[in-house]
């Protein structure tokens, strides 16, 4: 009998996140469900208990080094290795009514703490635990994104794309291109990395704005990391395929 996965989730402890770690479970994944808040961490770790998943609490602040060594300790004392890691925190940052940021009033300690939580929180949950990830016989790398930040996308007046939010959008088009960067540097290797885009999902993230249900969003990244040995890495992708970066 083939050992269980293992998986972590960042920002586990509701709307997609949760539903990724439960997507996970119900593959008999063992999952590290990662959170900030101790007793929210606790609720979501018995739900999915509840549920029938294997799932184990990681205490997790991604702006914080010390939290994650201590995240990447725990998940190696728990299970040895990593299969499946899913940087999934993230924040949007204040926004004004509308749900807009304009660039040109931008509090720029607001674009700070966006990309130190949505790009160099990942970088720092990624590096921390790759020694446990190359312990796998194929680990899989999923950062999620979102459809904002195609430039492509963005920059083509005929697709409607939603509103300005000038901190949130380049935050996730410099996650995408960090993505590729580790595609590049783990080319030679069995880790495929890639970035997902859950699409206008319904949560509190986006004030439960959204056609899509939290299951919905989290499919998209539960197929990335899931994937087959020999498939796709450093790509960009929704449901429907490839987003155009």
């Amino acid at each position: 009998m083939s050992e269980t996965k293992v998986a972590l989730v960042t920002g586990a402890n509701k709307g997609i996140g949760y539903e990724i770690a439960a997507g996970l479970g119900a593959l008999g994944y063992r999952v590290g469900v990662g959170a900030r808040d101790k007793a929210r961490l606790e609720t979501a770790v018995d739900k999915l208990r509840a549920a029938g998943v294997d799932a184990f609490g990681v205490p997790l602040d991604v702006t914080s080094d010390q939290s994650v060594t201590d995240a990447a300790e725990l998940v190696e004392r728990r299970s040895g290795r990593l299969d499946a890691l899913i940087n999934n925190a993230g924040i949007s940052g204040e926004m004004a009514p509308g749900w807009v940021q304009d660039p040109t009033t931008l509090d720029l300690d607001v674009v700070r703490m966006v990309v130190e939580t949505n790009v160099i929180g990942a970088i720092r949950v990624t590096n921390a635990m790759l020694p446990l990830l190359r312990r796998s016989t194929s680990p899989r790398i999923v950062n999620v994104s979102s459809n904002v930040a195609s430039l492509t996308r963005q920059a083509d007046p005929n697709i409607e794309i939603g509103p300005i939010m000038a901190a949130y959008s380049p935050s996730k088009s410099f996650l995408n291109a960090v993505t590729v960067q580790y595609a590049r540097q783990f080319a030679s290797t069995n880790i495929l990395i890639n970035a997902a885009c859950p699409g206008l999902v319904a949560t509190d993230f986006t004030g439960f704005r959204g056609p899509r249900t939290p299951e919905q969003g989290a499919a998209i990244a539960i197929r990335l990391a899931t994937l087959p040995d020999g498939g796709p890495t450093g790509s960009f992708f929704e449901d429907d395929g490839v987003i155009p970066w």
